[in-house]
């Protein structure tokens, strides 16, 4: 296993707004429009149900939009995507809406909470993505994708075991992950044997972009 060392605050991409994240992205007017009526639904369903943090909306391009927005670099050429515990969408509605016209494109919304599973249809359906939503433990699922990632969903260690039955179908794992990913690492290795490179964050000094692409039972 490699780990990159921290990143430079030079790396860092400051977005503070639609016009700093499109900067950043690449994203057009239309993807534009459609993250801005996804922030919408985030505030008006934010007062029934704890989706995010309530602040962090404040911050939303940068957060939300860019944190999420940045791996789609990592994988190019991936068309098919799960979000494990996606909760908010987050990072794959934020995909679906980035690549909502390339062709073949789909974003597979896996969370347990039928609650959340609602809200996420509501964006889906609104904004017509090309997203399928999985009211489902990601582990009960037998679909093949290119990426399975994840973003605030569990320690890393669960985390892989959610994903293992996707990697063994030859998807490769793009987790976002804290500062603490180094004893999350070193915790994981008790339960797995892999292999995983470590990657900086392009939204945040401290995040970090855990790539797996072997994974197998711990010894």
């Amino acid at each position: 296993m490699s780990v990159a060392t921290r990143p430079d605050p030079a790396q860092v991409i400051e977005v503070a707004d639609a016009a700093d994240f499109a900067a950043a992205s690449g994203a057009g007017p239309a993807a534009l429009a459609d993250l801005e009526q996804y922030r919408s639904y985030l505030v008006d369903w934010n007062q029934r149900m704890n989706l995010v943090g309530p602040a962090t909306l404040d911050v939303f391009w940068s957060r939300h939009a860019w944190d999420s927005a940045q791996i789609l670099p990592l994988a190019p050429e991936a068309l098919t995507w799960a979000d494990l515990g996606t909760g908010a969408g987050l990072p794959g509605i934020v995909l679906a809406i980035l690549q909502k016209d390339r062709p073949g494109f789909h974003v597979h919304l896996v969370d347990s909470l039928a609650k959340r599973c609602r809200f996420l249809t509501e964006v889906v359906d609104g904004l017509k993505l090309p997203a399928t939503v999985h009211n489902s433990r990601a582990e009960d699922l037998s679909l093949t994708v290119d990426i399975v990632t994840a973003r605030a969903c569990a320690p890393l260690h669960r985390l892989l075991g959610y994903g293992q039955p996707y990697l063994k179908r030859g998807a490769v794992a793009l987790f976002l992950k804290g500062q603490d990913v180094a004893s999350e690492l070193e915790d994981a290795t008790r339960y797995w044997d892999f292999e995983a490179d470590v990657l900086p964050s392009l939204s945040d000094a401290r995040g970090r972009i855990v790539r797996v692409r072997r994974l197998g039972r711990g010894r």
